[in-house]
């Protein structure tokens, strides 16, 4: 058995905090150029091509212990299909890291989610926190909302869709490793989308009628798919080393570095109501991960 090593899952983590709004960024310069389904099919065939040869001498690397998994396979597929469409249409409209900022209201959605579906418990403290992270939402959105008007709510919907991809995850990572999970998504995105962005091929359908990349589209595509399944390895490979409740808060990382990212690469920086409702998610998560530190200590009876 593994032993844990805190440092290493730690720095792990941070690579993930610098590499995942690296990805957005990346999806920010290329997203109104390609079209969506485009977009997204090169994700998951990188996706998919990165991590097949580790498992090609391994025989029956790829199967699940059950076909029973398949369905689940499934959806956790369509839900991230959702969530990286939606986040490229929220980066179409929204500074990076507005985007970045109000998706960090995934945690508590996915708190609330796994207290409704899976029975999980839900004291008062964590319910305050789960209504500060959303007032914090709401005052990054209401600045924008004057901006972009309702495509402000996109994040919003990101963090949904990716807190219904995480329970799924949760429901079957005990069945299936993570890289074989993972390849299997980024085969079972392919087939997916591949027919449909054949069959639009030439019909002047906007976001699905493929395009012949230029060099620095075609740059940015392999990029985007790089960075975005080495951002899910890193995880992967950091929650190996080390519990959740050491690396959730360097998640958290993320919001700082989207900010600079967003600040060098399009001269975008939070102002001083958007920066405010950051600083509330922020706040308010952390809180949760501390309860979460705080009930794990306490001694059984």
């Amino acid at each position: 058995m593994q032993r844990d090593s805190p440092l290493t899952g730690i720095v792990l983590m941070i690579g993930f905090c610098i590499v995942a709004p690296l990805g957005d960024a990346v999806t920010k310069l290329v997203g109104s150029d390609v079209p969506l389904g485009q977009l997204v099919l090169v994700r998951f065939a990188v996706q998919a091509l990165m991590l097949l040869w580790p498992l090609a001498r391994r025989r029956g690397a790829l199967m699940p212990k059950s076909r029973a998994l398949w369905g689940w396979l499934v959806l956790r597929t369509l839900l991230q299909t959702a969530s990286i469409a939606t986040m490229v249409l929220a980066l179409r409209y929204l500074p990076l890291a507005d985007a970045v900022a109000i998706f960090f209201v995934m945690p508590f959605i996915l708190l609330l989610l796994g207290h409704f579906f899976l029975h999980e418990q839900v004291g008062p403290h964590r319910l305050i926190a789960c209504i500060v992270g959303f007032a914090g939402a709401l005052t990054i959105m209401q600045p924008t909302f004057a901006d972009v008007g309702w495509a402000v709510v996109l994040p919003l919907i990101v963090a949904l869709e990716f807190a219904g991809f995480m329970l799924v995850t949760r429901q079957i990572s005990r069945d299936i490793a993570p890289i074989p999970l993972q390849a299997l998504t980024g085969l079972l995105g392919t087939a997916l989308l591949f027919p449909l962005v054949l069959l639009a091929d030439g019909r002047g359908w906007p976001e699905l009628d493929p395009i012949t990349p230029d060099l620095r589209q075609g740059l940015l595509l392999l990029l985007l798919g790089l960075f975005g399944s080495l951002a899910h390895l890193l995880m992967t490979w950091s929650l190996r080393f080390a519990p959740t409740t050491t690396l959730a808060p360097i998640q958290y990382l993320e919001i700082p570095v989207a900010a600079v990212l967003g600040w060098l690469m399009f001269a975008q920086f939070p102002g001083g109501i958007a920066l405010l409702g950051t600083g509330l998610v922020f706040a308010a998560g952390l809180y949760v991960i501390w309860r979460e530190q705080r009930e794990l200590r306490a001694p059984t009876r």
